[in-house]
């Protein structure tokens, strides 16, 4: 097994780096791209052709027409969120059969896991964690609390419904509880049951295909769903997502062997945002943040909320690259940053004058530290588009080049705009 073949994109801040564009561009030379964590949570947006294509389940790197996209059994599933990226697919003249195979073992997002994602919300008011609403959270604890429904279950039809309806009933008396409406068993089911025929056909044993695909020497790249900010164990808990983000993450939700992974590439975004609550020690408020939110057009890909802006922290990042072995660094962005004066970047922490890793951190003393910044001269000129390093503005160069040195990891691209060709490639390949 030759072990230069397996790949991992991996977001190193709170989410949105741009992951999806990146995992477009590298998909034209693999053959398989592979989801392992989160749910619909994640939105990853590819733009090419003059085309929008927002992901949320379905890899990102599925529009190559030779990759075959995996959905492995690290993923909860919303099936009406699946089956409409399907449609969005084939209208689009993509087809799937053969291109898309879905794990029986990934855990569905039920009904009541969204009425209890919003419920809980709703109870603990200004303690709100902002999650995104989508059951996420409500389907995972009942993974681990033995209460879940896999797609294994949804294959046999009887034993689905009397899973369904016993999970519903339970359910349901906690809804009412909180004064939210019970749900229609019924209804739902017949509900599921269009939804079923639909991803019946895509559905297999994604370890299988992933073993062979090892075996045969093919060229594997895992698509992380968040940033590694955002890890359900190395965040700054209860502000975080559900899932292990990590790059361990692809041995759990893949059942891919972690020597296998060769390349980590983390992608960095030229400045920090973030959706919902939770501390963000670099944030911005007043004109500058709106500039950079509006310009950047930071807004939910899943959820539509305005983001959160602040400078690059580089104090987070390289726990985030230390922690998931990343290799390769993608920046993303670095054109938003244009027409600014100056541009500022954390480069560590102080709390009680004295200076605390982010490792050493909670939620508490994020929220209450003092960032240590070095600024740099902005630069005027627009960088859209630029193709060859050596053409940025000497200003944004030794920004970049400082961001490298900082993390010690060479940076491989430098994404330049939105569009699928807007990049600079520095160096060999990835």
């Amino acid at each position: 097994m030759k072990t230069n073949l397996v790949s991992v994109v991996i977001g190193t801040q709170w989410g949105d780096e741009g992951k999806g564009k990146i995992v477009d561009l590298l998909s034209e030379t693999v053959d398989f791209v592979v989801r392992f964590h989160g749910g619909n949570n994640a939105g990853h947006t590819v733009i090419t052709g003059g085309k929008k294509y927002p992901f949320h389940l379905i890899p990102s790197g599925i529009l190559h027409p030779k990759v075959i996209g995996v959905i492995a059994n690290g993923v909860v599933l919303d099936l009406a969120v699946l089956v409409s990226e399907i449609k969005m697919l084939e209208d689009s003249g993509i087809k799937l059969k053969g291109k898309l195979f879905i794990s029986d073992r990934c855990h569905l997002i039920m009904p009541y896991h969204r009425a209890l994602d919003l419920a809980y919300e709703n109870v603990r008011g200004k303690d709100k964690l902002g999650t995104t609403g989508r059951g996420i959270g409500p389907c995972l604890s009942d993974k681990v609390s033995y209460n879940g429904i896999r797609i294994y279950e949804l294959i046999n039809w009887t034993l689905f419904i009397e899973k369904f309806t016993f999970q519903t009933n339970l359910k349901n008396k906690i809804l009412e509880a909180l004064g939210v409406e019970a749900l229609n068993i019924d209804q739902e089911l017949q509900q599921f049951s269009k939804l079923r025929e639909i991803i019946l056909p895509f559905v297999t044993d994604t370890f299988l295909v992933l073993q062979k695909a090892l075996t045969q020497k093919r060229a594997i790249l895992f698509e992380g769903a968040h940033g590694i900010m955002l890890d359900i164990d190395f965040s700054p808990y209860p502000f975080s997502t559900g899932s292990n983000v990590i790059t361990g993450a692809v041995n759990t939700g893949a059942g891919i062997p972690i020597q296998a992974v060769s390349k980590v590439i983390g992608v960095v975004k030229a400045y920090t945002s973030r959706v919902g609550e939770g501390p963000l020690p670099t944030q911005l408020a007043g004109e500058l943040a709106d500039q950079i939110r509006e310009k950047g057009k930071e807004y939910g890909t899943t959820t539509g909320r305005p983001r959160r802006v602040g400078w690059l922290d580089l104090e987070a990042t390289k726990f985030a690259c230390s922690v998931s072995g990343v290799t390769d660094i993608v920046i993303t962005k670095i054109d938003i940053l244009s027409d600014l004066k100056e541009i500022k970047v954390c480069v560590g922490y102080k709390l009680g004058g004295k200076s605390i890793p982010y490792s050493s951190c909670g939620y508490t003393e994020l929220a209450k530290l003092t960032p240590v910044y070095k600024t740099f001269l902005g630069w005027k000129e627009e960088i859209a588009g630029v193709t060859e390093f050596k053409k940025l503005p000497k200003n944004c160069q030794a920004y970049l080049k400082f961001i490298e040195n900082f993390l010690g990891i060479p940076i491989k691209l430098i994404s330049t705009g939105p569009a699928r060709e807007e990049y600079i490639q520095v160096g060999p390949k990835l």
